[in-house]
């Protein structure tokens, strides 16, 4: 027997007994009354009974509260409860207070999957990034959901740990889920996977990215571009002996082929590169400095694919007396918030990361809206990159 069924029992049994003192003093009362006033058949308010009666709470313990439960306690109809509910604009203040304060006493919670499914909508997307420790990420789902609560949805949130696999896994798994939408941080590779989302006309945006085949609509920026403007800073400020401290992930690896190919192009010689796995670390950047600085051709200017890197640069750089930028110039790329405020302050290049969740809300609210999915309007945007030339560079 489980805990829930003996709880239940236990519930049961002292309503038998309460009921049998009841009918052995004469109490006449009932839990469900039928009187005759009128002419016409009136049943007691049982939910304002209940509160007046804490036995009567007994009869409440075995079962969730109801919108019958709210509407009763409240005194309006069922048609008033869920207005308060979804559209309170059409409600009176007053009545909209005494249901509020009828659904905090029952405990009622609303079944928003029923609703949903009336309406063949769920009010929920969902979105997947690869870690919750980088800042950008965190930053363009502030934005994402909080546009999203004020067109009325929720946003839900999965990981999928830099793994292509996963996330085409957690893709999958979502669907049956039925969301309105879904938001990706990495482009979709699986074919069957964009035919199946594309079969089912949900809206999907993929962000932090623009790439030739999107699955629908895209939010994002030209990677290799970025690498391109990097590696062309560098080398306009007259380096000539580059070494890279790269992530392994896809994004990062589009970023590197630009840098280097700017690189080339202007001459400049790349003497180390580091690949670090993802995720990455302050730590994993001045482990990847040391090694770069013991060989026997050392670099005079850095560039790593991400701010973390460079941070950890930086620091192994002073640990060893190195002054920068005159000894070793450095540059990353993400403008986290501490980049600013080092000593000195990190070249880097930012991109607008609230911009890349308030741009895909936009285009999901209007595709949720009257409009089609797959609609050919703002199905790209581009939110571009700015180099930010400080102290170490």
């Amino acid at each position: 027997m489980t805990a829930f069924t003996q709880r239940r029992n236990a519930v049961i049994s002292s309503q038998r007994q309460i009921r049998a003192q009841r009918r052995d003093s004469g109490d006449q009362t009932q839990m469900m009354e039928i009187r005759r006033d009128a002419g016409k058949i009136r049943r007691p308010n049982l939910m304002a009974d209940t509160f007046d009666n804490p036995d009567a709470l007994l009869n409440s313990a075995t079962r969730p509260a109801t919108l019958r439960d709210v509407a009763e306690l409240a005194r309006v109809s069922f048609v008033t409860v869920s207005r308060v509910l979804n559209h309170p604009e059409k409600v009176s203040v007053s009545t909209a207070k005494r249901v509020r304060a009828a659904i905090r006493k029952t405990g009622y919670v609303p079944n928003l999957l029923a609703g949903g499914l009336a309406m063949q909508r769920s009010r929920l997307v969902i979105a997947i990034i690869p870690t919750f420790a980088h800042r950008p990420f965190i930053s363009t789902l502030t934005e994402l959901g909080l546009a999203l609560e004020k067109g009325g949805y929720q946003l839900l949130v999965c990981q999928s740990g830099y793994s292509g696999d996963h996330e085409a896994s957690l893709v999958e798994s979502i669907l049956m889920r039925r969301p309105d939408a879904i938001v990706l941080t990495t482009p979709l590779h699986s074919k069957p996977l964009k035919s199946m989302l594309k079969r089912r006309g949900i809206p999907v945006v993929e962000t932090w990215q623009l790439h030739e085949h999107p699955v629908d609509a895209q939010v994002g920026f030209d990677h290799v571009a970025v690498g391109r403007a990097m590696g062309e800073f560098m080398a306009r400020k007259g380096y000539g002996a580059v070494g890279l401290i790269w992530s392994g992930d896809v994004r990062a690896q589009l970023r590197r082929k630009g840098c280097v190919t700017a690189l080339a192009g202007a001459g400049v010689k790349v003497v180390g590169t580091e690949i670090v796995p993802v995720p990455v670390s302050v730590r994993d950047g001045r482990r990847a400095c040391s090694r770069l600085l013991d060989a026997r051709r050392k670099p005079d200017a850095m560039i790593c694919s991400i701010d973390l890197l460079a941070h950890g640069v930086l620091i192994e750089a002073q640990s060893r007396g190195i002054e920068v930028p005159r000894g070793l110039a450095i540059m990353g790329f993400g403008d986290l918030e501490l980049s600013a405020d080092l000593e000195p302050p990190l070249t880097t290049v930012r991109v607008d990361a609230r911009k890349i969740g308030a741009c895909a809300a936009a285009i999901l609210l209007r595709r949720l809206g009257s409009e089609p999915a797959y609609a050919d309007a703002d199905s790209s945007v581009d939110v571009g990159f700015e180099i930010v030339p400080r102290g170490t560079a």
